[in-house]
């Protein structure tokens, strides 16, 4: 079994920073293309960035030029640099693989943006 874990969210105020981090553990038979997602309360869960095995990233327009994905292969982690925050950037955030998230689910880390 994986097991993931999020850290880093908080309460920010619009324009400010945080950056998170997802550490993969447990029976990981490969840890190649990831994603950073993220769901609001009574929405669907979206993916926001992701990060190929060759360090390729794409993300969701919305996050493009403010939010910046990265990985550590050797210690199973992704990273989301989130500058330049907005209100519509408050969810709770997770990480899973890609292009499908076939891992159970984290915790996730909730991200809360004021106005």
């Amino acid at each position: 079994q994986v097991q993931v874990v999020e850290s880093g969210g908080g309460l920010v105020q619009s324009g400010g920073s945080l950056r998170l981090s997802c550490v993969a553990s447990g029976r990981i038979v490969s840890f190649n293309h990831m994603g950073w997602y993220r769901q609001v309360t009574g929405k669907e869960r979206e993916l926001v960035a992701a990060i190929l095995s060759n360090g390729f990233t794409h993300y969701h327009d919305s996050v493009k030029g403010r939010f910046t994905i990265s990985r550590n292969n050797a210690k199973k982690t992704v990273y989301l640099q989130m500058n330049s925050l907005k209100p519509e950037d408050t969810a709770v955030y997770y990480c899973n693989t890609r292009p499908e998230p076939v891992w159970p689910w984290g915790q996730g880390t909730q991200v809360t943006v004021s106005s």
